[in-house]
Parts: structure tokens; C-alpha cells; sequence
């Protein structure tokens, strides 16, 4: 049943293409579709948080959508088909879990994805850096998540969890240093260090900082709102410390909820 609408699937994307189908998905390009293609992963990201299966159904069709049009695409230009999407990700799942399809021995996660990281280096034998395979376009901070990832497997790593608060503090020094100086570039480039620094120091910590921002942003405007609903006048005429009242308030209520 699964392969048969699948298969109906394909179906219905190569006709939204052919020469008689729909302008729009006719005219698209794997260009063109990368928006779409993050969005819709973020939106299915954002259904696995709400716990609303119904949704997240709906959501990773919308994900799917984007793997078959991409493979339409790319077969319509004789480079490859979803069959070989198919069977390429088949192999790559074969050849990386030996210890289910082969004769390996593993005893915790920890081995597999040790496992894994070795299988994935003997494919990629064309990266000469540990800095190569980082994606473009995901978002800064997840991109400093890997890096930082990686540069540790190489055994480069701080030397305890209070050398990297030290490093920290000394990141935000450096920013006031430069902020006297009011040059707007060697701030940029020390706030950039401090957002790297607190990156490592989440890694450290076993904390995905993509996940904790993401909570923190949601926190902030659910509190933000709980401030609208119980402004007395408009928000633009609040002193700080009005401000803070009501921000103090919001959260209160909010944790009342919550318990």
C-alpha cells in the first residue's frame, strides 16, 4: 500500500511538471526551490515540537514533496531519478550500521556513531580538512555547532569546563575593548566570537544551542504577549521600569499556568 502511493506520488509530481502541467511547478529549478526546501524542514520541526501528529503528518509531506520534485527535476535533466535517491540512501544506511548488516560488535550508541564517523571518512576520502563538509546554508549557528564538532575530534578541545568560562569572559572583554573604540568591524568580529565561545560551551554541556535558541525565542514571545494582553496603555508609552513590572507579571502568570 506505502509503495503503491509512493508510486502515485511521483506520478502526480511528473505530471505537475510535464509540458501540459501546472506554469509554476514547471518553471522551477533546484535553485528556486532551496527556500522551500528550508522552510518546509523548519515547519516539520516546528509540528514534532507541538506533538500534533496530525500536523506533523502534514508537515513531512510537504518535506517528501520537496525530495521527489528536487529528483523530478534532476531526472528531467538526465542526471538522476528518485530510484537512485532511493537507492543510494539504501546503500549508505547498509554500509554505515555493519554491526545490524554485517559482522560488527557494538555495545552502546556511543560505538555506532563512532562507527559511523569512520564509515563516513573512508567515503569522503576527498575531504583533506576536518573543516570540509560543512553545509552553506544552514543557519550561522548551527554551522558553528559542527564546526566546533569537528575541530574536538581531532582532539582539539579546551581543557576543562572553566578554561572555556574563562575564554568567555575574555571574548566579552575584548567586545568592550572595541566598543570604546566604536569600530563598528572589530566589534562584529569579537561578537561573533562570543556567540562562537558560548556555542562550545553548549557542546560541552550536550546542549544543541539550534534547540535552546529556538526555546528561548518561543519563551520570549509568549511572554511578550502575555505583556500585551495585560497592558494598561499602549506599550510605546511604558517607562523600563514600567516595563519590567509587567514583564515580571507576565512571567508569573505564565509559570502559574505551567504548574
Amino acid at each position: 500500500m506505502e509503495t503503491k502511493e509512493l508510486e502515485k506520488l511521483i506520478e502526480v509530481i511528473a505530471k505537475l511538471r510535464a509540458p501540459d502541467g501546472c506554469p509554476w511547478d514547471r518553471e522551477q529549478t533546484h535553485k528556486t526551490l532551496k527556500p522551500n526546501m528550508l522552510e518546509e524542514a523548519y515547519e516539520a520541526v516546528d509540528a514534532m515540537e507541538s506533538g500534533d501528529m496530525k500536523h506533523l503528518k502534514e508537515e513531512l509531506g510537504d518535506v517528501l514533496l520537496q525530495v521527489v520534485l528536487h529528483a523530478q527535476i534532476a531526472s528531467e535533466e538526465g542526471a538522476f531519478n528518485i530510484e537512485d535517491v532511493a537507492k543510494g540512501l539504501r546503500e549508505k544506511l547498509i554500509h554505515r550500521h555493519p554491526h545490524v548488516f554485517g559482522n560488527a560488535k557494538v555495545t552502546s550508541a556511543t560505538d555506532v556513531l563512532n562507527n559511523w564517523d569512520k564509515l563516513k571518512q573512508e567515503e569522503k576520502k576527498h575531504r583533506t580538512s576536518a573543516m570540509d563538509g560543512i553545509s552553506k546554508s544552514q543557519s550561522a549557528l548551527m554551522s558553528a555547532q559542527k564546526i566546533s564538532k569537528k575541530a574536538v575530534k581531532t582532539g582539539f578541545e579546551w581543557p576543562s569546563e572553566e578554561s572555556l568560562y574563562e575564554c568567555i569572559y575574555s571574548e566579552f572583554e575584548e567586545f568592550k575593548e572595541a566598543e570604546k573604540e566604536q569600530n563598528r568591524e572589530h566589534m562584529e568580529e569579537e561578537f561573533g566570537d562570543i556567540l562562537f565561545a558560548t556555542v562550545n560551551l553548549a557542546r560541552w554541556n550536550k546542549i544543541d544551542a539550534e534547540q535552546a535558541l529556538l526555546k528561548a525565542n518561543k519563551k520570549f514571545m509568549t511572554r511578550f504577549r502575555k505583556m500585551e494582553e495585560l497592558a494598561q496603555k499602549p506599550l510605546t508609552e511604558y517607562t523600563f521600569e514600567e516595563f519590567d513590572e509587567l514583564w515580571k507579571k507576565a512571567k508569573a502568570l505564565l509559570c502559574d499556568v505551567k504548574d
